[in-house]
């Protein structure tokens, strides 16, 4: 009985064992296939963060950038925007490239120069006359000594992206002489430059985040502020304020970065792709900056906004007044860099 019994239980444990060896389906071969899951592993994803509203110069780019990646590269490199500071601020945004959590961005140029303070050049006013001026300086000699002052902190520049000039407005009175800037206190970005533009003006300065501007006009915090047309239209800071000056005074432009390690850790063709992308958005962009007649149209129809042009002879006084700022910031920004700047 006892042999019986011992040869039912070997049995037993040998089709088990048969089963749990033998038998098994095979997981891994009845596992349906997800078509979207292959390449997957390859797919290389870059976090691009900035700060400005969507339509946007800027933030136009931004998005003619991500969607050119995508078809150059067959759907291998995803560009992830986040506008409007969803991730990081002005004042956030460089440590966290610098980090390596977020890969790319296209802070201004008044942002650049809290990382080294050759970018102040860009913010002397009436730096240049025109557009042309812009380029030529910025493709030239000027931008790639610029690019070069990045290399200390981890950083690669690989473009430059227009706006365009700047004008002024105001809530309490038209800005038609120097002696009408005494009555405004001015939103600024982060330039001592800046700040000294508008103290030698009489006026006062207050340094706000880009997308807190037109709450804090709308409250009287700040009763003016220096924009290109393009921003003050996307922002609605019109609404806020009553007096706007067409001055052309200073020029407000981004630089395109990378953090260097994320960069040179990429595959040759993945930068090659990156490049060519980068000059034909460049390209783009840099066209449609200076398009602005048709949003100055807009506000020349808003009844509430008063537009007035900039004499040339308040343009003449304001330039020469500010030959002041160029000897003073010289030191700062190198003598050697500085004589890449019209200036006025």
């Amino acid at each position: 009985m006892k042999a019986i019994t011992g040869i039912g239980l070997f049995v037993i444990v040998g089709f088990l064992t048969a089963y749990l060896i033998g038998f098994q389906p095979n997981l891994k071969e009845q596992l349906p296939y997800d078509e979207e899951q292959r390449g997957l592993k390859d797919q290389i994803t870059i976090k691009f963060s900035h700060v400005v509203a969507e339509n946007t110069p800027k933030g136009l780019a931004a998005s003619y950038f991500s969607k050119l990646v995508t078809e150059m590269s067959n759907d291998r490199i995803e560009i992830q925007v986040y506008p409007n500071g969803m991730l990081y601020t002005e004042n956030t945004e460089v440590a966290a490239l610098r980090r390596g959590d977020i890969q790319m961005m296209a802070p201004s140029f008044s942002t650049m120069s809290a990382i080294n303070k050759s970018w102040l050049a860009m913010d002397l006013p009436f730096a240049f006359d025109n557009q042309d001026e812009v380029e030529q300086a910025l493709n030239g000699e000027l931008g790639k000594k610029l690019f070069q002052t990045l290399d200390p902190y981890g950083l690669k520049g690989v473009a430059f992206w227009f706006n365009g000039f700047k004008q002024l407005t105001s809530s309490t009175n038209p800005l038609l002489t120097l002696s009408d800037f005494k009555n405004v206190k001015f939103r600024i970005q982060p330039s001592p430059v800046i700040e000294r533009q508008f103290k030698m003006l009489g006026a006062s300065t207050a340094v706000l985040p880009f997308n807190e501007v037109y709450h804090n006009l709308a409250v009287g915090n700040v009763s003016g502020q220096e924009n290109t047309i393009s921003n003050i239209v996307s922002k609605k800071l019109y609404q806020v304020q009553h007096y706007m000056t067409l001055s052309n005074h200073g020029y407000l432009g981004y630089a395109v970065v990378f953090n260097r390690n994320y960069w040179n850790n990429l595959p040759s063709d993945v930068q090659e792709i990156l490049t060519e992308a980068l000059r034909r958005t460049t390209e783009w962009t840099n066209q449609q900056a200076v398009k602005h007649e048709e949003k100055l149209n807009r506000l020349q129809k808003d009844d509430s906004l008063q537009i007035n042009i900039l004499s040339d002879e308040v343009r003449r006084q304001w330039k020469e007044q500010s030959k002041v700022l160029y000897e003073e910031f010289m030191p700062k920004i190198g003598k050697e860099l500085m004589q890449y700047i019209p200036g006025p």
